[in-house]
Order: structure tokens, then sequence, then C-alpha cells
């Protein structure tokens, strides 16, 4: 078992989670986002793997071999689409929130509290 996938994970999270804490752009905080939403598939692929493991193909491999769970390969598969569409729903915010204040830093966006 190999430590190196959960290492490349926290520091995707790490990464993602700085830039969102200090950008001062809704575009640059999105794609951040994206930054931590793609550690989540580096961790399910490192819970995932098998060394020497086979493709989850079951018709023509002997009933001792070692194979790829399919589930973590979904998972991964929903995730992403789960994060395009979240994506898209936070980049047509932003282009809303551009077109009303003229501006995609967050702190012109104070009106929105009052």
């Amino acid at each position: 078992m190999s430590f190196l996938p959960y290492a490349v994970a926290v520091w995707l999270f790490v990464a993602g989670l700085w830039g969102v804490v200090a950008s001062r752009n809704l575009v640059r905080t999105v794609l951040c986002l994206s930054v931590v939403q793609s550690s989540t598939y580096v961790l399910l692929l490192g819970v995932g793997y098998r060394s020497a493991g086979r493709a989850p193909i079951v018709a023509d491999v002997p009933v001792v071999s070692k194979l790829v769970d399919p589930t973590v390969q979904v998972l991964v598969l929903t995730d992403i689409v789960i994060e395009a569409t979240v994506i898209a729903l936070l980049l047509a915010l932003v282009v809303q929130a551009h077109k009303r204040f003229g501006s995609v830093d967050p702190a012109d966006l104070r009106p929105l509290r009052d």
C-alpha cells in the first residue's frame, strides 16, 4: 500500500482550500473549489487501487484474480458529473454578480448583506 495518493490528495485539498481563503476574485475561488474537489478523486482512486488488479470485467477472468473495485470508479465518475454541475452553477452566479455589481471581487458584494 502506497502513501503517495493520500499525500497528493491532502496536498491538493490544502492548496485548493488556501486558494479559496486567499482569493479576491470569484472566478479564482470557483477554480480553487474545483481543485479541492479533485482531491476527492485522488483519494477515492487511492482507496480503490489494488496492486496488480485487473479491470472489473469478469467474463473471462479466473475466480482467483484480484480485481479493482468498480464501486470506487462509479463514485469518481458520479463525483465528476456533480462537480461539473456545481461549477457551472457557481460560474453562472459569478456572471450574474458581475452583471449586477460590475465586479467579481467579493468585497464589492457587500450590498447584498443590507
